[in-house]
């Protein structure tokens, strides 16, 4: 199918603050180039997007390698195109190269290199559920200060009201075409030329690891990240089983199967999501699922399995881990997961604020899931320590 969310990647910038000898974007970040480390993060999120790299003419033939490399069997979603003289001419030589289909743009600083792929998604989101403009922030900590010409200083800002803005940006792709066709002035960012145009632009929570890249020391500060990142993986794994009940709904990975028989458990038995927990608390070495909400407790007889992914996070989260993402295999001859694959994994994405990939086999009429007697899933899941 062909995608509706666009994606461009602004890489044209020559980043003469940061003092490297080519492009910004294409200075390494631990032996890594910026713009890859950015196409990575946009590749994790959970849609499917056509891509445009916007970069300098004297960059092309590289950035179309870098593109091609991160993409891998996925390189035709991708386009490379030269950038202008300035940040809103790039981003416009982007929005020209989008496919008719896209009807939903996010624009994002490859100088962004470490942004989570959930604040991609967290923006998609909020597009479409507003239909308006839709900008990540995160709140002013520091006192602020109006200074007069001779440093003087003048007085406080009230900064209640102030907020850092970050990428992605999203927008309605028809409004935004529209508003860069009759922009007049230069604007700093997409969300104030969309804002001149009279379009309604909105905040999202941003995250602290999509901080730009502009000066050495940011570059120092995310090779830090980095390395905290690589010293702090964790992995852990969930197994769990249930046998089918035919007067029970089904719940399987948050979703409800209309038609099926449920599964047989003390809560509502959805396997996919105990197993989740289970890899979850077994890499950030916090025990197993039976021990943290155990079948004695009468507070989640019947409960819903997202308290416990609440709770699980609660803890991994208190334990000073994020997830990074979640693989999950599912087991069984029912429900059949193919037509509501992409539904499972962005609501399972959506519940964990990470990336959750969903495989499913039958084992050929072997075993107790073979025979159709119940389903079994297996999870995987990498944490990071938190920055």
């Amino acid at each position: 199918m062909t995608p509706v969310l666009g994606i461009i990647v602004v890489a044209a910038g020559s980043g003469s603050r940061l003092g490297a000898p080519e492009p910004k974007a294409f200075a390494s970040l631990r032996g890594v180039p910026i713009l890859e480390r950015a196409l990575h993060g946009v590749f994790e999120s959970v849609e499917p997007a056509q891509i445009v790299v916007v970069a300098p003419a004297s960059h092309l033939a590289a950035a179309r390698s870098i593109a091609d490399r991160v993409a891998g069997a996925a390189s035709a979603s991708v386009s490379v195109v030269v950038g202008g003289e300035t940040r809103q001419s790039s981003v416009a030589a982007g929005l020209a190269a989008l496919s008719p289909d896209v009807s939903t743009v996010l624009v994002h600083d490859a100088a962004r290199a470490l942004t989570p792929p959930l604040l991609f998604d967290r923006v998609v989101r909020a597009v479409r559920e507003t239909g308006g403009g839709i900008i990540p922030a995160l709140p002013v900590t520091d006192t602020i200060k109006r200074v007069g010409p001779d440093a003087e200083v003048l007085g406080t800002v009230d900064r209640s009201d102030l907020v850092h803005v970050q990428t992605p940006q999203g927008f309605p792709r028809a409004e935004l075409a529209v508003a860069y066709a009759a922009a007049q002035d230069d604007h700093t960012d997409d969300a104030a030329l969309f804002a001149a145009a009279g379009h309604r632009v909105s905040t999202v929570e941003g995250e602290a690891r999509a901080f730009k890249i502009t000066t050495p020391w940011d570059l120092r500060r995310a090779e830090n990240v980095l390395g905290a990142q690589t010293a702090g993986l964790r992995v852990g794994t969930g197994v769990d089983v249930h046998a089918y009940d035919e007067s029970a709904p089904l719940w399987l990975g948050g979703l409800y199967w209309g038609g099926e028989p449920g599964l047989a458990g003390h809560s509502d038995g959805d396997a996919v999501l105990h197993a989740i927990c289970d890899a979850l608390l077994s890499a950030a070495g916090l025990g197993d699922l039976g021990s943290r909400f155990g079948t004695a407790d009468p507070r989640f007889a019947d409960a819903a399995s997202e308290v416990f992914v609440r709770e699980t996070l609660a803890l991994v989260r208190g334990a000073g881990f994020e997830v990074v993402n979640v693989a999950v295999q599912i087991v069984g001859v029912r429900p059949k997961i193919a037509p509501r694959r992409s539904e499972l994994e962005a609501r399972l994405s959506g519940l964990l604020g990470a990336p959750v990939t969903i495989g499913a086999t039958t084992t050929d009429g072997l075993g107790f899931t073979g025979r159709g007697e119940g389903v079994a899933a297996l999870a995987t899941a990498l944490l990071t320590a938190s920055v």
